[in-house]
C-alpha cells in the first residue's frame, strides 16, 4: 500500500507583510485577484500579503490553515495543465467565530486595501433601488450590534469606525464583483449603513473612503473532490485547497485609492483607467450574459458544460444572434477593444474542453445575476426598438428553469418558487428582479409567452436551433 502524499506547505522564503483583507475568500478570488497580487510584489515589492475572511463558513480556513495557506492554481489550458503555487494569503479568519478578530484587522494601520469577492447577494441591496436593504435581517443585526456584525457593510463600517476612532487613515475599499458600478453601489451602501449610526462618520468617509470600480474576467470552475484526488496524483501533493481556471484572464480597476496607496496592478498586467463602465458592460453582456443564457437553456437540452453546449452548432449559432444580433448594438467599445473579436475570442474561451464549467454551478443565484446580464439590455433593445429574441428566450429559460429544477439555489428561492405557480404575470410581479419598463411593456410579456410556448412545443434544443443564423460567416 502506497503512502499518502506529504501535505502542501509553503516554501520557506520570505512571505510579503499583511496590506490587504479580503471578505469572501472564495474560488474566484484565489484563481484571479491574488495572481494580479503576487505578479505586482515580485514586479515591483511591497507588502500587500493577504489575510482572508469567510463570512459564512469555516471551510477555506479548515483547508488553507493546515498547509500554511499555500494553495495551487491550476491553468487549463488546451495544451495540457499548469500548476503554479501561491503564498501571499497569510492567514484567514471566520467572521461568524470571532467578528472581532476581523474588526481588529480591519483597524491594523498596515492594512491599506480591502478587497471584496462575495457575490451579488453579499451586498445586502434593495434590488429595486440598488441602495442598502434596511430590512435585511444581517443588516437589522448588524444596526442594533455593531461590534459584532455579519454583513459586508456592517464590517466595513465597523472597521472605519474604529481606524477614525484611532485617528487612521481609511483603507480603499477594493469590489471584485459582477456588478455594474460596483464601486458606487458599494459605496451606497455603506455610506447607508453608516449614517443610521453615526452621520459623522458617513461624512468622514464620504469626503476621505475610496471605493474604486473594477471589473474581473477569468473563468473559473468549481472544484470538486475529483481534482483534488487527481492533483494528488499528478504532483505528487495533497492539497485541500486547490483552484482550476482557463489561461485567459483581464482585470480593469478605476485608478482611485486613499492617498494612491496600491499594489503596482499595472505591472502585472491589469488596466488602471478613469472609466471602468464599458469594460463591465461588455463583459456583463457578453460574457455572463451569455453563460447565463447557455447555463438555461444548455441544460434544459441536456449540455452539462459550457464547453459541451457550444460544441453544439445551434448553441454556437444562438451566441452569434444573441450577441451580434441583440447585445453588440447596444454597447459603447472600450477604447481600443474590437467587440467582433471580442465575442470570438470568447466562443473560443467556451469551448476549452478543460474547463468543465457546470451549467447547473452557473444557473446559481439568477435572480441576482439576470438584471444586469440580460434584462437590463432587453430593456434597452425594447426601447430601441432593437431585437430582442435570442434575450427573450434566455429569460423564459430561466422561468421554466425555475418552475422545474429539482432545487433551486437562490436567495429568493421561495418567492420565485410563488411567482412560478403565478406564470408569466406571477415572474413580472418581482419588482426587484424584472425592470419597471419591462413589467409595464405589454408586448414584453406576449413575446416571453411566445418564447415559453416554443420551449414547451420544441424544447430547448428546438427553440435554440429555431433563432440560430442557418449559417455562420
Amino acid at each position: 500500500m502506497s503512502a499518502a502524499p506529504p501535505r502542501l506547505q509553503p516554501t520557506p522564503a520570505p512571505r510579503p507583510g499583511i496590506g490587504i483583507v479580503h471578505l469572501g475568500l472564495g474560488a474566484f478570488f484565489r484563481a484571479h485577484v491574488a495572481h494580479y497580487l503576487a505578479d505586482s510584489m515580485a514586479a515591483s515589492g511591497g507588502d500587500w500579503g493577504v489575510v482572508g475572511v469567510s463570512l459564512r463558513r469555516p471551510d477555506a480556513r479548515d483547508r488553507l490553515v493546515p498547509q500554511g495557506c499555500a494553495y495551487s492554481a491550476i491553468e487549463l489550458a488546451t495544451d495540457g495543465a499548469r500548476r503554479r503555487v501561491f503564498t501571499l494569503i497569510r492567514d484567514v479568519l471566520v467572521a461568524p467565530e470571532d467578528p472581532g478578530a476581523v474588526i481588529v484587522r480591519l483597524a491594523d494601520p498596515q492594512v491599506r486595501l480591502v478587497t471584496l469577492t462575495v457575490t451579488e447577494k453579499g451586498y445586502c441591496l434593495d434590488r429595486a433601488n440598488g441602495r442598502l436593504d434596511l430590512a435585511h435581517p444581517d443588516i437589522r443585526h448588524d444596526l442594533a450590534t455593531p461590534d459584532a456584525p455579519r454583513s459586508v457593510p456592517g464590517f466595513l463600517v465597523a472597521g472605519l469606525a474604529r481606524r477614525r476612532a484611532a485617528g487612521l487613515r481609511p483603507f480603499t475599499v477594493l469590489s471584485c464583483d459582477n456588478l455594474p458600478g460596483n464601486g458606487p453601489l458599494l459605496r451606497a451602501a455603506v455610506l447607508d449603513f453608516a449614517r443610521e449610526g453615526d452621520p459623522d462618520l458617513a461624512a468622514w468617509i464620504d469626503a476621505e473612503g475610496r471605493f474604486p470600480s473594477t471589473m474581473v474576467d477569468r473563468i473559473v470552475p468549481a472544484t470538486g473532490p475529483g481534482d483534488i484526488a487527481r492533483l494528488a496524483a499528478r504532483y505528487g501533493v495533497e492539497d485541500a485547497a486547490p483552484v482550476q481556471h482557463e489561461p485567459f484572464r483581464q482585470w480593469v480597476v478605476e485608478d482611485d485609492f486613499v492617498d494612491g496607496a496600491r499594489p503596482d496592478l499595472g505591472a502585472a498586467g491589469a488596466e488602471l483607467v478613469a472609466d471602468v463602465t464599458p469594460f463591465e458592460h461588455m463583459k456583463l453582456r457578453c460574457l455572463n450574459g451569455a453563460h447565463s443564457s447557455l447555463a438555461y437553456l444548455g441544460a434544459l437540452a441536456g449540455h452539462e458544460t459550457i464547453a459541451e453546449a457550444v460544441a453544439d452548432p445551434a448553441f454556437a449559432g444562438f451566441l452569434h444572434r444573441l450577441w451580434h444580433g441583440e447585445v453588440l448594438p447596444g454597447l459603447t467599445a472600450p477604447p481600443g477593444v474590437d467587440l467582433t473579436g471580442y465575442c470570438a475570442a470568447l466562443l473560443q474561451r467556451f469551448a476549452n474542453p478543460e474547463i468543465r464549467h457546470h451549467t447547473a454551478q452557473i444557473a446559481m443565484d439568477g435572480s441576482q445575476k439576470l438584471p444586469q446580464r440580460l434584462l437590463a439590455p432587453l430593456a434597452e433593445n425594447r426601447a430601441a426598438g432593437r431585437p430582442s429574441a435570442a434575450l427573450t428566450l434566455a429569460v423564459a429559460g430561466w422561468m421554466q428553469h425555475v418552475a422545474t429544477a429539482p432545487e433551486l439555489h437562490d436567495p429568493l428561492a421561495e418567492r420565485l418558487r410563488a411567482a412560478a405557480k403565478g406564470g408569466i404575470a406571477g415572474f413580472l410581479d418581482l419588482h426587484e428582479v424584472i425592470p419597471a419598463a419591462l413589467r409595464a411593456d405589454a408586448g414584453f410579456a406576449r413575446d416571453l409567452a411566445d418564447a415559453l410556448a416554443t420551449l414547451d412545443r420544441l424544447g430547448a434544443a428546438g427553440a435554440v436551433s429555431a433563432l440560430a443564423p442557418s449559417r455562420l460567416p
